[in-house]
């Protein structure tokens, strides 16, 4: 630990990875400061809480910020994307909107350059974060089954699996005839009391909020475990610049308080958690005649190689009703039948199968996981009536391969309140992801033929599918190809760091929250080990 009035680390953004990362140097003694531009959520507020809660999906609770438009946030160029990224500003990230679904990367994504030919190879392995997906599942708590054979053993899970449900119960007739693998999906959220927190009640679809604080975002396990051991969390703060010393290293950050008043923090340490749209968006801005083209940016790949997770979506119409309102939206069955690459296939690496529930009558009416309304006119309601609860719709989640052209940049005309450059999204589906969306939608129809549907509905690209903002600094260990080294550090600035899905050197095809914050959790203790060298 470092003596002095000011932080030994200082953190921007209060997400996933921070807080993991966060409580772990607070473990150890260090002193850190963390700053969110967000606030602290009230879970009475959220939608789940409302008779009317489906309408506020729409508007204040709505997942992408162009469209919200909170003080909180900053719009986006998304102007050359078809798919929008999406966020949340807020303690705990873009987790308050998260389905919770919480599936680990698998040991054959950290090297798909050796096994495939493709990309790179992570610099670490997934062994290498065996321990800290494990303690990250401990204090998290994860609702499963032990077993999965798509996997390497694991510990047993801390509650059972969510009920499937009917919906679950009947598109698992369809994997069992075809023979594929399927299995009750790996969920942060209580299936029985947990921690201090309670169980599931099935309320609501948790991309809103979880009022009863079973599902396991930041605010609710991490944060407060680290501010118990004296972690300082100021929120209302939005950074604009990381400033450096003369010796070239981080010593803090320009911000603007709620009151639009220009602040500076100094630290030991400066750390970015801000996702893979804010962290490089940061990086940037922070321009000096070092680093006229953005801090750490010397190999011209900050903003470099964003990766989504493209989505298909496609729903089955079934005759009976099946109850698929209820229950957390994506945390139902998943199957990785097609995850690994078979070049018969004409693409290489694979997608994941992951069952959602639909929502209420009005999102159903708005076309639901299909982003597809329901037309007026004569026949809206014998549609909506076909719909309403009689639908299952499966996600097919693609793993987006690293491209230099899919980038975040600085946008030259749109500032956000403060004045401060915004994002621009420049990003296309590649050659082999449409290769494989296809594909994937005729497994799909498949799996829900089987299962008995009797009508289809697709969506080849959903548009709203950008909630995985991955690999816009990526890590490595050659300077030349990467932004951060394998711990996070900066190759250009040493104790300037990086810990959040940014540094993904491919994406896998899983929702990346569990990988994230081993991530964090891995850099941190390499952190506590090597601080005098590190900093």
């Amino acid at each position: 630990m470092f003596k002095g009035n000011k932080p030994d680390i200082l953190v921007i953004g209060a997400g996933m990875s921070s807080a993991a990362f966060c409580w772990s140097l607070s473990e150890a003694g260090f002193k850190v400061v963390c700053l969110e531009q967000g606030p602290w959520m009230n879970p009475e507020q959220y939608p789940t809480t409302h008779l009317d809660g489906e309408r506020h999906l729409s508007y204040e609770f709505h997942s992408n910020p162009n469209v919200r438009n909170l003080s909180q946030d900053y719009p986006i160029n998304t102007s050359d994307t078809p798919i929008n990224p999406l966020m949340f500003n807020a303690v705990g990230g873009s987790a308050i909107h998260w389905g919770a679904h919480f599936p680990r990367m698998k040991p054959s994504d950290f090297k798909v350059k050796t096994l495939d030919g493709v990309a790179d190879d992570w610099p670490i392995s997934y062994d290498d974060l065996t321990p800290f997906f494990d303690v990250n599942d401990r204090i998290t708590g994860v609702a499963g089954l032990s077993g999965n054979p798509a996997y390497p053993p694991m510990p047993a899970r801390q509650t059972p699996p969510l009920s499937i449900g009917k919906q679950g119960a009947k598109l698992t007739e369809g994997f069992d005839k075809l023979g594929w693998h399927w299995w009750p999906a790996e969920s942060a959220i209580n299936s029985t009391p947990y921690d201090g927190r309670p169980a599931c009640t099935y309320g609501g679809p948790c991309i809103s909020g979880c009022y009863n604080k079973a599902k396991s975002s930041a605010d609710v396990t991490y944060w407060p475990r680290a501010i118990k051991n004296g972690v300082l969390l100021k929120t209302g703060v939005r950074v604009s610049e990381i400033t450096l010393n003369n010796k070239g290293l981080a010593n803090g950050v320009i911000y603007y308080d709620q009151n639009g008043v220009v602040n500076k923090i100094y630290a030991d340490a400066v750390v970015l958690a801000g996702n893979g749209v804010g962290t490089p968006r940061l990086l940037l801005n922070s321009k000096s005649p070092s680093f006229p083209d953005g801090l750490a940016n010397s190999s011209g790949l900050v903003g470099k190689n964003l990766m989504f997770h493209p989505v298909a979506a496609v729903a089955g119409v079934f005759e009976e009703e099946i109850e698929s309102h209820k229950g957390p939206l994506a945390c139902s069955i998943t199957s990785y039948e097609h995850y690994e690459t078979d070049t018969s296939r004409g693409f290489v690496r694979g997608f994941q199968l992951q069952l959602n529930r639909q929502l209420g009558p009005i999102t159903t009416s708005l076309g639901g996981a299909l982003e597809k309304p329901i037309p007026w006119g004569k026949y809206h309601h014998n549609e909506f009536d076909e719909r309403l609860n009689k639908l299952i719709p499966i996600a097919a989640l693609i793993e987006d391969l690293p491209e230099l052209h899919n980038e975040v940049i600085l946008d030259k005309n749109i500032v956000d309140s403060n004045g401060i450059p915004s994002p621009k999204v420049n990003y296309t589906v590649s050659a082999n992801s449409k290769k494989m969306l296809e594909y994937s939608i005729q497994r799909c129809t498949e799996v829900l033929e089987a299962a008995g549907s009797k009508r289809i509905l697709v969506n080849p690209l959903l548009e709203t599918a950008g909630w995985h903002l991955l690999g816009t600094a990526r890590m490595g260990d050659d300077p030349k190809t990467s932004v951060v080294n394998k711990f996070g550090s900066a190759h250009d600035v040493k104790n300037l760091f990086v810990i959040d899905g940014s540094v993904f050197v491919t994406a896998g095809a899983v929702n990346p929250t569990s990988t994230i914050q081993a991530i964090a959790l891995f850099m941190a203790n390499n952190l506590k080990k090597n601080a005098r060298n590190s900093i």
